[in-house]
């Protein structure tokens, strides 16, 4: 069975390199997606899309995942999406094997795999293989979720800035996720993450990396940061408006979820979580929600410039939207071609 720590990344054709559709939350990957799987349909060449997606696979989580709706999984297949119940937990080195093995299935039979999201750590794993990180200590987490509820995740974030300096400056002080992953392989290893992802013999996928040459990478990178910014609001207040608030009600009435499981962690639903406890009120819920939000976009963006190589593309240019299609029209045409 693969872990984390001994995942690699698959050896796949060069000569017929996957495409992959990235960018950050907002910025129409999934409009692009559906759009190339049109133009295929009407060259009689089918595509497959395999979300890279943290949020798409948990079932239940719907609205507030903008997840793709039940007539766009009905034109076009789409994998890893309501595999799992909230209550489990889904991690990058689970997505790697099941990304190089769909791709492969799908190809066997004949048709042409997409990879399209913006969970950048599924992206790495996929890439590049994960470092070398021990697997998590269910003790030493369950420890760092007590202390963190009682003195709070900035302090826990303090406390990793003593000890790992260099990851903590790239965290922020609430992503108690992360937080409390970087102080468990502290306390498991004895050593900083920052150390041993420096120390690590597989690509780290952050900090310059190149593109494996298995991969065509289409980046979609908003120019305009307002506008993008004014976009999430919009949409934040749709989802509201369409029934995100009774979504996580529904969820709540399952005893066995609580607010530290991954998939209550996805933004929006931990802050909807707590205005439903009493914490907030709905303006701060509201606040709250959106710039986790922007937090979550500006970190994916961090992640794609620093990875040569790519094909960047700025939606919110109509022309260079089109070049976008287009460049991805001749990359399919030519992956019909190959097989």
């Amino acid at each position: 069975m693969q872990t984390e720590s001994n995942i690699q990344p698959p050896h796949l054709s060069a000569s017929d390199p996957i495409l992959c559709i990235v960018g950050p939350t907002g910025a129409g990957k999934t409009h692009l997606a559906m759009s190339l799987a049109e133009h295929a349909q009407s060259l009689g060449i089918t595509i497959e899309l395999i979300s890279m997606d943290s949020a798409l696979v948990y079932r239940g989580l719907d609205i507030g995942s903008a997840k793709p709706t039940q007539a766009e999984r009905a034109t076009v297949i789409h994998h890893l999406i309501d595999i799992l119940d909230p209550i489990e937990v889904y991690s990058a080195a689970k997505f790697a094997n099941d990304a190089k093995q769909l791709c492969e299935k799908i190809r066997e039979r004949g048709n042409i795999p997409v990879v399209v999201g913006g969970t950048m750590l599924y992206w790495r794993a996929w890439a590049h293989g994960l470092s070398f990180l021990p697997p998590a200590d269910a003790a030493i987490r369950a420890r760092l979720d007590a202390q963190g509820k009682v003195i709070g995740w900035p302090a826990m974030h303090t406390e990793l800035m003593k000890i790992d300096p260099i990851t903590a400056a790239r965290l922020m002080p609430n992503d108690s996720q992360r937080v409390q992953r970087a102080i468990e392989v502290y306390e498991i290893t004895g050593k900083p993450m920052s150390t041993l992802l420096a120390d690590s013999p597989s690509a780290d996928g952050r900090e310059g990396s190149a593109i494996p040459e298995w991969i065509n990478l289409v980046s979609l990178e908003p120019s305009d940061r307002a506008r993008l910014h004014a976009n999430l609001e919009k949409r934040f207040d749709e989802m509201l408006s369409g029934g995100l608030i009774s979504e996580v009600e529904k969820l709540r009435t399952n005893s066995a979820l609580h607010p530290e499981l991954p998939a209550i962690r996805s933004v929006g639903y931990r802050q909807i979580w707590e205005y439903l406890d009493g914490q907030t009120d709905w303006d701060e819920m509201r606040y709250k929600s959106l710039a986790a939000t922007r937090q979550l976009g500006k970190r994916q963006l961090t992640w794609l410039r620093a990875i040569s190589g790519r094909n960047t593309f700025d939606p919110f240019n109509p022309e260079e939207l089109k070049a976008a299609l287009d460049y991805c029209k001749q990359t399919l045409v030519k992956s019909a071609l190959i097989k």
